[in-house]
């Protein structure tokens, strides 16, 4: 008899064989409205079943590839420098491995740690960021380890020019104001984004998907939904765009179960992970 161990569907393979690794980052200690994001990547394994390892859209299937899904990291509460640094060391020892990393969010500051780790493997790092919100603050209520100002701390990694927002519908003013000199951000949409990608096919790239880019009539499930955002097959058409680039790490991020009791939301995030998972492996 083995252990009953659950995985997102598909993502069984062998530590060894695996090209990529799946792992959940469950913290949300700083959601600035509605937390409930570290209870997402246990009820996506849970919820991946009533999938198909089969997508309709890329002729692909999940049983193709080698994924091995690391479970959750065991994150402290109460300390966010020690849950990033705890992040930070999972994907390094990833990355050691030859391994992408791909991170199940958890609030959107999870994304720094992960970081943390490539860019110190891949000095030249480029960033897509797909969001609603610009992320841009240097601190909120005078906390810089914030959600609300995780791209901002990636900005000091990675430096000007080099991060590229896209589907933005909000932030404070001076978050644009500020932008304007360091980054690329396109407002609501994904337009220009096959122009943006040409100049960093020899780049190494991160992505991150904050997926309430996603309309709420859409993706209802998220601490902070605006209107306004993309439809579900504008998100897989770009993010099919951005599989083309050298991806050297990625997460998923914002999904919150318990604001949408239908599940829908979470079925959602399923499809865009086993999708992205297709994309880029």
């Amino acid at each position: 008899m083995s252990k009953n161990i659950e995985t997102f569907i598909g993502c069984d393979s062998d530590y060894r064989d695996a090209r990529a690794v799946i792992f959940g980052a469950p913290f949300d200690s700083t959601t600035s409205y509605r937390p409930g994001t570290r209870f997402a990547s246990r009820t996506m394994r849970m919820e991946s079943f009533g999938l198909e390892t089969y997508s309709l859209y890329q002729d692909k299937d999940m049983e193709e590839i080698a994924v091995f899904d690391g479970g959750d990291l065991e994150l402290c509460f109460g300390d966010t420098p020690k849950a990033l640094a705890q992040i930070e060391a999972f994907t390094r020892e990833i990355l050691a491995d030859h391994k992408l990393p791909v991170m199940i969010g958890g609030e959107h500051l999870v994304t720094l740690g992960a970081v943390r780790a490539v860019v110190s493997q891949y000095p030249d790092l480029h960033v897509i960021h797909f969001d609603a919100h610009a992320d841009l603050r240097d601190d909120y209520l005078g906390v810089t380890l914030s959600h609300a100002s995780v791209m901002h701390r990636v900005w000091d990694l990675v430096g000007d020019h080099k991060i590229f927002q896209f589907g933005i519908r909000s932030g404070d003013r001076s978050e644009f104001l500020w932008g304007k000199d360091h980054v690329t951000t396109q407002k609501f949409n994904f337009n220009g984004l096959a122009e943006v990608v040409k100049p960093l096919q020899d780049k190494p790239v991160y992505f991150t998907l904050d997926l309430d880019v996603l309309d709420p009539s859409i993706f209802p499930g998220t601490g902070t939904p605006e209107a306004g955002g993309v439809g579900f097959l504008e998100l897989l058409d770009a993010i099919q765009i951005v599989s083309k680039l050298n991806i050297v790490g990625c997460d998923l991020n914002e999904l919150s179960p318990i604001y949408d009791q239908s599940g829908a939301s979470t079925a959602v995030a399923c499809k865009v992970l086993r999708e992205l998972l297709l994309a880029i492996l």
